[in-house]
């Protein structure tokens, strides 16, 4: 695994969890809109991804012999940049150009634009398909290296989804585990009640999956649960179903009823950041 000894591993999640909730309310403030509710509430998932799970090279995005992070969920890309900026996969001053003209950063992730951004997500239902024949491919090669993806509650009712989770079962993927952000929002409401794909662990498992189930915003019980997952000696695949709280550390964005695409106005985006700030972890 990539080596993050610096400081103690406690203190430097928290403390990465909190620098990527920091970095996308900045690139949010840029272009003063963005998905950023999900980006605060998936961060805690992609600091343990980042910062104790993945193998990688940041200043290597495409060494060869590193686990793959696939973002199904493209209008997530202001979480997963916020990540690379920290991971120094990106540079910091690239932080100001979000979304703009000729940016790396464009405001739906693509492959092309954006060092390592492994996949264009965009159309949902469609990273764990991807992250399957990645997988395959891994195993052909007689890697080592895991398939992590990463997908939204809403891509639980594509049909595509279910496809790849039977096949990944059919072919023993032990080096797939899929993340799923568990936040009950998409566009129309809450996703339970557009269609509901509960109980989502249970699912899983009837398709042949070894799961986990815990609180997307708990690093300790995250952690354990991505240990757990790599360390698995079954040859199935894994996921880890995690429930999150969207805008989770800026406590009056999450209160906002409608925070799928949650409405920041112009004198917000300093008060989100002052609010932010007030939580930082020593």
């Amino acid at each position: 695994m990539t080596d993050f000894t610096d400081i103690d591993v406690n203190l430097s999640l928290a403390q990465r969890a909190w620098n990527i909730r920091h970095k996308a309310l900045r690139m949010g403030a840029v272009q003063k809109q963005g998905y950023v509710g999900q980006a605060l509430g998936v961060a805690d998932v992609l600091a343990v991804s980042y910062f104790h799970a993945l193998n990688y090279r940041p200043e290597e995005p495409e060494w060869e012999g590193r686990d793959r992070f696939l973002l199904s969920i493209g209008h997530y890309a202001i979480a997963l940049y916020a990540a690379l900026l920290e991971a120094g996969v990106l540079p910091e001053y690239e932080l100001e150009t979000y979304g703009t003209d000729d940016s790396r950063l464009p405001m739906s992730g693509m492959a092309s634009y954006t060092p390592g951004m492994e996949i264009t997500g965009g159309s949902l239902g469609h990273g764990l398909g991807i992250g399957v024949g990645m997988a395959l491919g891994l195993k052909r090669k007689n890697s080592s290296s895991f398939i992590y993806n990463l997908m939204s509650d809403g891509e639980l009712g594509e049909g595509s989804t279910w496809e790849a989770a039977m096949s990944a079962a059919h072919h023993k993927l032990d080096n797939l585990i899929c993340l799923v952000d568990f936040n009950d929002q998409q566009a129309d409401g809450p996703s339970t009640q557009m269609l509901s794909s509960e109980p989502a662990d249970g699912k899983f498992e009837a398709f042949g999956w070894y799961v986990q189930r815990v609180d997307g915003n708990d690093l300790g019980a995250l952690v354990e649960a991505f240990d757990k997952a790599r360390n698995f000696d079954g040859p199935q695949p894994r996921a880890i179903i995690c429930d999150t709280k969207m805008c989770k550390g800026v406590p009056f964005l999450e209160e906002r009823e409608i925070t799928h695409f949650v409405r920041v106005d112009e004198d917000e985006w300093d008060l989100a950041l002052k609010v932010l700030e007030e939580g930082k972890p020593s």
